[in-house]
């Protein structure tokens, strides 16, 4: 059974020639950097535009909150640019998401790109204009490598095609199926915006997390918190990605649970289907998948599947 509507609007699709803006609404990134995945999206097809965030710099930032701002308002509204991708995480994105005014972008709307701190604006699109977006690498991978899988699903999903994931089977999974809209991103962002117009709406909906460089009794802490707000109890599926470069224990005696124990035990009271090592978040493997669209999770004791339908 599916809880949810269907998307409101879906951003159009890529067509050859078409114009991708590139910003960083957060951390510093500079113009040598960023050329590797301007002469891919070139290769691909496409033209690319620059925003002025691009080798910006405001200590740690890429600019102030208003030039960051002010450089993402512009690609929103700007009717020649189709798809944002953005270029790099860090932090910035929640001290500037309150801004922006997107009412340009809910007439026409465009593929928002990206994954870890930019899970501040797919939450905050998929809560209050339930438009789709793109969960998926940036920029700053995409100077490692073009070829890779985890840039060929970008271009796939630049041309509208619909995923079908296979994930190796874990012992920790719990079998089952489901099927609704997909959302969620970086579990520490999700977790920033409990109470917020952001705070994303879980209820019927398969939830992806994934994060990295937290301590083992943080993500307790953030998988209690989403629990005691119920965002966790009326799920229809639990997608797991990278909990990648957990930081060394600081307790003593040990936390005594690995981060994918530390999830299972917080819906183990729940019937719902578990997946864990899903290929996406902070780690080489980190494969498209579009927030916000109907997903059918399906997970056996011999693989697992999250598909697009």
């Amino acid at each position: 059974m599916i809880f949810n509507d269907s998307p409101t609007i879906i951003p159009p699709y890529l067509q050859p020639g078409d114009t991708i803006g590139i910003t960083c609404p957060a951390g510093y990134f500079c113009l040598d950097d960023v050329q590797p995945a301007k002469a891919a999206l070139e290769l691909w097809g496409y033209r690319v535009k620059l925003g002025k965030t691009v080798d910006g710099q405001y200590y740690t930032f890429s600019g102030t909150d208003e030039e960051r701002a002010a450089d993402l308002q512009d690609m929103l509204d700007d009717p020649e640019i189709k798809t944002i991708l953005f270029g790099r995480g860090g932090y910035g994105c929640i001290r500037i998401i309150d801004r922006i005014n997107f009412n340009q972008f809910y007439l026409q709307p465009k593929w928002l790109c990206g994954y870890s701190d930019i899970t501040v604006i797919h939450s905050f699109v998929q809560a209050q204009l339930h438009i789709p977006t793109l969960h998926c690498e940036m920029c700053i991978d995409l100077k490692y490598g073009t070829e890779d899988e985890s840039a060929m699903s970008i271009q796939r999903a630049f041309r509208g095609d619909k995923p079908n994931y296979a994930v190796d089977p874990n012992e920790l999974n719990r079998e089952g199926s489901g099927e609704g809209l997909l959302v969620g991103g970086n579990l520490s962002l999700l977790v920033a915006q409990a109470g917020s117009d952001s705070a994303i709406d879980t209820y019927g909906k398969i939830l992806f997390i994934e994060d990295v460089h937290e301590y083992l009794y943080q993500i307790d802490s953030m998988m209690w918190t989403l629990k005691r707000a119920g965002k966790l109890v009326f799920l229809v599926g639990l997608v797991v990605g990278g909990m990648t470069r957990i930081q060394k224990d600081i307790t003593d005696p040990p936390f005594g649970q690995t981060a994918y124990e530390i999830i299972l035990d917080k819906v183990k009271e729940y019937d719902y289907p578990v997946c864990f090592g899903f290929p996406a978040g902070h780690q080489f493997n980190n494969f498209a998948i579009r927030l916000g669209m109907i997903h059918r999770l399906k997970v056996t004791k011999n693989g697992n599947t999250l598909e697009e339908i």
